[in-house]
């Protein structure tokens, strides 16, 4: 089985790689029968060198792979017929700009894997960059903060080598008397609290946090259960909610009365029920000024988010009285930060954590035929068509929705 990793080709360009020279060697070491070639990228945060130097092939061309892997979507004029596939497809919740990229894909007989479907048999994935979107999502937000109030002026992280010279520069600054609220408790919400913590910020309890006010910064991190509520005002679960929570409406504004700046690192599911709405933004009592959706779902839960930001310019604001994108800083303003591919700001970091947990639950599948079942709930397509766990996107595919 010879294995690729491929050139990432989609505009504007992304310098992470699903594995680092170091993990690809362990890749090698643990898998004496996988071959595997590096196309060569002059954008790969990682060089060319860095691979050849541990005895990589380095080519222009790797079309005699079996197995592309890869992070962002591939250009459809690149995609190579008869292949397997790996990368984020941006095709599973139906999402129209990539309908055709899904169409192309069956029509080329390709295998698609979405790094998304990577999931446990309970559907809980098994790899991500995650943790990285919320480290550097609750970094960015408290950058807006900084510039916004003049308090302080962090850098960019893209500016930074790694994540222990994001973590320097959050030692240097002081956070004023605020109440943050961190919604999810995956590996989004985990990545933003890794930051909180290393802020000093003192974690509370949700009762806390509604019914009291503190003279030091404080945090809650709040699962699904405590901003959702079951309509019929029986107990909710969770569990229940993420498999149909059409029987649920939100409970977030006794939150958002509480709230200065709001962490979205939560999962929304279709037909879940909005955080907050438009009309909600607009109460007297709605206190959120500051928003980091790493989430990014657009006129979603999250009505403030009516856009999705930019490394370049990650920061907008939005006048809720009037529904529309003012400068971040303007006042009475929603200060937003919603840029949608946080992890590319911090490329090293994300590619080597990402590739260890590709290469613990992914590449061994390939070699003990799929034991745990991991390709086959992951893979899409197969054959020219959709696989039975993903027949449902067979409407989309169809361009009937």
């Amino acid at each position: 089985m010879k294995f690729a990793i491929i050139k990432e080709r989609k505009n504007p360009s992304d310098r992470r790689v699903v594995f680092s020279p170091e993990t690809l060697a362990e890749a090698r070491a643990q898998f004496p029968d996988a071959q595997f070639v590096v196309e060569s990228s002059d954008i790969r945060v990682f060089s060319d060198d860095a691979y050849a130097k541990l005895g990589f092939e380095v080519s222009e061309d790797v079309s005699d792979a079996d197995v592309m892997i890869g992070v962002k979507e591939v250009p459809i004029e690149n995609l190579i017929p008869n292949k397997k596939y790996f990368f984020f497809s941006h095709t599973i919740k139906k999402q129209t700009y990539n309908r055709k990229l899904l169409q192309a894909m069956l029509a080329k007989n390709i295998e698609m894997f979405d790094h998304e479907t990577i999931v446990r048999k309970n559907d809980m994935r098994l790899i991500g960059f995650g943790r990285y979107a919320g480290l550097v999502g609750a970094y960015n937000g408290f950058r807006a903060l900084g510039l916004r109030d003049d308090l302080f002026n962090l850098p960019k992280v893209e500016t930074l080598a790694d994540l222990d010279e994001v973590k320097s520069e959050l030692d240097k600054i002081v956070i004023p008397n605020i109440k943050i609220l961190l919604t999810g408790t995956g590996k989004v919400a985990h990545g933003a609290k890794e930051i909180l913590d290393h802020l000093g910020i003192k974690e509370i309890s949700d009762a806390l946090y509604l019914t009291s006010q503190f003279t030091e910064p404080v945090y809650v991190m709040a699962d699904v259960m405590e901003y959702a509520r079951r309509i019929d005002g029986k107990v909710g679960d969770k569990w229940e909610f993420y498999k149909n929570p059409k029987g649920y409406e939100s409970n977030f504004m006794p939150y958002a009365k509480e709230t200065d700046y709001f962490i979205a690192g939560h999962f929304y599911g279709n037909n879940a029920p909005f955080l907050f709405t438009r009309e909600d933004a607009k109460h007297s009592d709605f206190r959120i000024n500051l928003v980091a959706d790493i989430s990014c779902d657009i006129d979603g839960p999250v009505a403030s988010t009516i856009r999705p930001s930019t490394i370049a310019d990650p920061f907008y604001g939005y006048n809720a009285e009037a529904e529309k994108e003012v400068a971040f800083d303007a006042k009475d303003a929603i200060t937003v930060m919603a840029v949608d591919n946080l992890p590319c700001e911090l490329p090293k970091d994300a590619s080597e954590g990402f590739g260890k947990t590709f290469l613990e639950h992914v590449i061994p599948a390939f070699f003990n035929n799929d034991q745990k079942g991991v390709l086959k709930r992951a893979k899409i397509s197969e054959n020219g068509r959709l696989t039975e766990r993903f027949s449902y996107l067979q409407d989309y595919v169809d361009g009937k929705k």
